[in-house]
């Protein structure tokens, strides 16, 4: 698992952080989702795909992609989402899965699709992503065959990519040079549906989305204390005890100020950690929304004045297996360090960088 980290990505990828529907472009596109007719004459999920045999692939050695699908639809792969019921598939309605040779599943992109037109009803279908980049351009054939064009090699790498990777590495994660202009067949939006799972199969253990085990107006306590041997088989880390809650002061924040129909979005969570060094416990609130399938949660000020805009400082939720939940600390935004030093800057220095937190009694997380 690898938990996403809110930056400008071209991946939708559904790991644990490393890409992401990101922050998604909001749901000023909710007016425009599914109003393709080319592509959707009825307004259902449509499916097209391609899976290339071995003749082709020999005749086109640059060519590294051997299956392709797209869906225009609804999300068919950030299961179970985090976000509030409110904003589900109100920004990405495109959704292209690619699988390359020798690969045992797909990597995916979203994006929002629309015509390029002033009256958005004519012209090119261009599917846009994150960052002004563009996802491929669409068109359907008098076959009824969807042509897809302007795929760029590297459409699962993020901007700059090329100069820091070097040129060996770039080329062998970017798509081939003949990966453009394909051919989709309209397939039922089932065989879409099933290719998409094949990215990040749904695991048991894992249970629900956070966002449903943890209601609004209920306080939780999740935390974990570090023994000597544990410490000792990992010199680097600092933490010796972690506490992540809504207690009585959470729970009236939200109460007050929050939405329970935007759940999680405006929920406030504190944390808590003690130190090897310091035995004094450091408490720092956050406030979190749902994005993709973690919650995303921005220190606040609201305990203390602090000399920078802690703002930037964030944290990451998930829900982990067997009722736990993962927390990330990608660039120094637990209050292991000040949150205001420079050891807080750019990434974790210290092996205190995700932790896998039991359910405790609330008792555990009093002040």
């Amino acid at each position: 698992m690898a938990f996403r980290v809110g930056e400008c990505k071209a991946v939708a990828g559904a790991g644990f952080g490393a890409a992401l529907l990101g922050a998604l472009a909001g749901s000023a596109f909710a007016d425009d989702a599914l109003k393709l007719i080319e592509l959707s004459p009825n307004g259902a999920d449509a499916c097209f795909g391609r899976v290339y045999d071995a003749t082709h692939l020999k005749a086109h050695p640059k060519q590294k992609v051997a299956r392709i699908f797209f869906l225009y639809g609804h999300d068919p792969v950030s299961r179970p989402n985090e976000e509030p019921p409110t904003n589900s598939d109100s920004s990405y309605n495109g959704f292209i899965a690619t699988t390359v040779r020798g690969a045992k599943a797909p990597e995916w992109a979203g994006g929002w699709c629309n015509h390029g037109s002033e009256d958005g009803t004519s012209g090119p279908i261009r599917c846009g992503m994150d960052c002004d980049r563009t996802m491929a351009s669409l068109k359907v054939d008098d076959k009824g065959r969807l042509i897809v064009t302007d795929v760029q090699p590297d459409l699962y790498l993020d901007a700059g990519s090329e100069e820091e990777l070097g040129a060996a590495e770039y080329d062998r994660q970017a798509l081939g040079s003949e990966d453009d202009n394909f051919r989709l067949d309209p397939m039922p939006a089932a065989t879409c549906k099933a290719e998409f799972a094949r990215i990040d199969p749904i695991a048991p253990a894992l249970g629900g989305p956070l966002r449903e085990r943890l209601k609004p107006d209920q306080a939780f306590c999740y935390g974990r204390d570090y023994d000597a041997a544990h410490l000792g088989s990992h010199p680097d880390q600092l933490t010796q005890s972690i506490r992540v809650f809504r207690g009585s002061v959470e729970l009236a924040s939200f109460a007050s100020g929050g939405n329970a129909a935007n759940w999680p979005d405006g929920a406030d969570i504190a944390v808590t950690v003690t130190t090897r060094q310091k035995s004094t416990k450091v408490t720092q609130t956050y406030s979190c929304q749902g994005e993709a399938d973690q919650w995303r949660c921005a220190a606040s000020s609201k305990m203390s004045d602090f000399s920078c805009d802690i703002a930037q400082k964030e944290i990451f939720l998930k829900r982990g297996a067997n009722g736990t939940m993962m927390l990330a600390n990608p660039n120094g935004s637990l209050a292991i360090v000040d949150l205001c030093s420079k050891a807080a800057d750019g990434k974790t220095q210290s092996d205190d960088k995700v932790y896998r937190l039991q359910p405790m009694p609330q008792s555990a997380c009093a002040p």
